[in-house]
């Protein structure tokens, strides 16, 4: 079984702005996932099946709500601390960083956020732990970047509402035990709903053929005449910004988690240009490759300070959408080129499951779709720094 020889490249040792608490969190994600992960991922995406087995796994390292607070069952930490986890999680796969992600922050933060004491104390703890699974509902077939523009709608039937559309691109779906749903009222006005596996009328049909993400399960959420009961509802906030909300939130882990899959990129060319010997010494010798080498650990490192500092805001609740949107776009992208680069660097390798750039690349041209397109993010800085909307 291959060994996981990663080292965290830490050019301008940003550890030192870490606590202790932040670096033991980060270790012990770090560790569990070389022990755990490492050994049986690129098995699970050359079959494209999510290996469940690691769930209880990803809720003892914290990865499902580590923000939600500990009476709820969550680990009560703050903002860097779940960052960390999501960029150790993404050095191993983009996949099985977006199961965590989901779970934390479409599934539990809005159920924190949006629920009742009833819903946060039904649900919460069993998320945390991994007992229960859950998917967020928001795309469909005919609105991606345009979500307001939804037609799945509740309607009230006096003790319960029917629930009837369609969401796709959901990952988790085929084997979740609750999604949260976001819908339109009689009013068109949206809102959240919890709807739980064997409801009638409630199907998750899996999305197979994927070039991408091949280790998180994807699928879609059909509705047909579901009875939702009343206190399925999330009262505490409707509208569009109540599904944006939480996608702020998960915007934040993949800004953090796409650095992961560059700086593991990064760490696997540069041992690669180490011991690779053309004309009679390392690559790494020759001009071209440290070109290469050089520029991915500046992007890196403007990439990890960026997100440092999102981090401090977010933690002083002061972080904006926009600054958000900002982060996530100029990651992923940052990210995606050091892929591109590194496996230059190993030539031919680069394309086999002996390593794994092929494979966060291919992951990285989902991440740099899904939660707001790369397009869309630029538009939303611009609308922040002109005030004039391009959406409309």
């Amino acid at each position: 079984m291959k060994q996981d020889l990663y080292q965290a490249p830490d050019y301008f040792k940003l550890d030192e702005l870490l606590t202790e608490e932040h670096k033991l969190i980060r270790d012990a994600a770090r560790e569990w996932i070389k022990k755990e992960v490492s050994p049986i991922i690129e098995d699970a995406c050359q079959k494209a099946i999510f290996p469940k087995k690691i769930l209880p796994g990803l809720a003892e390292i914290g990865a499902f709500g580590p923000y939600i607070p500990v009476e709820y069952g969550g680990a009560g930490l703050d903002n860097i601390s779940y960052g960390l986890i999501m960029q150790e999680l993404e050095r191993c796969d983009s996949g099985i960083r977006s199961t965590a992600s989901v779970q934390s922050s479409l599934v539990m933060y809005p159920i924190y956020k949006y629920g009742n004491e009833s819903q946060r104390k039904k649900y919460l703890p069993k998320l945390a732990s991994g007992e229960l699974i859950g998917c967020f509902g928001l795309t469909e077939p005919n609105h991606g970047s345009n979500p307001g523009g939804m037609t799945t709608n509740i309607k009230d039937k006096g003790d319960h509402y029917l629930l009837n559309g369609a969401k796709m691109w959901i990952s988790n779906s085929p084997f979740a035990d609750i999604a949260v749903v976001w819908a339109k009222n009689e009013s068109g006005r949206i809102k959240g709903v919890i709807v739980e596996r064997g409801m009638d009328g409630f199907t998750t049909p899996e999305t197979h053929n994927k070039w991408s993400l091949r280790a998180s399960a994807t699928g879609e959420l059909v509705f047909d005449d579901v009875k939702i009961p009343k206190e399925n509802i999330l009262p505490n906030k409707d509208g569009l910004g109540a599904p944006l909300g939480c996608l702020d939130s998960a915007r934040y882990g993949i800004a953090w988690g796409a650095i992961g899959a560059a700086m593991d990129c990064y760490d696997t060319a540069l041992r690669y240009s180490k011991e690779r010997i053309q004309f009679g010494k390392p690559i790494a010798a020759f001009q071209l490759q440290q070109k290469k080498l050089a520029e991915m650990i500046t992007e890196i490192t403007k990439a990890q300070f960026l997100t440092w500092r999102l981090g401090v805001l977010k933690n002083e609740n002061r972080a904006t959408t926009a600054q958000i949107s900002m982060c996530k776009r100029n990651n992923v992208e940052m990210a995606l080129n050091i892929t591109r680069d590194a496996r230059q660097i190993l030539g031919a390798m680069g394309i086999t499951g002996d390593y794994s750039i092929m494979r966060h690349m291919m992951n990285l041209e989902s991440v740099i779709t899904y939660e707001g397109t790369h397009d869309i993010h630029l538009l939303i800085t611009g609308l922040d720094i002109t005030g004039e909307n391009a959406f409309k």
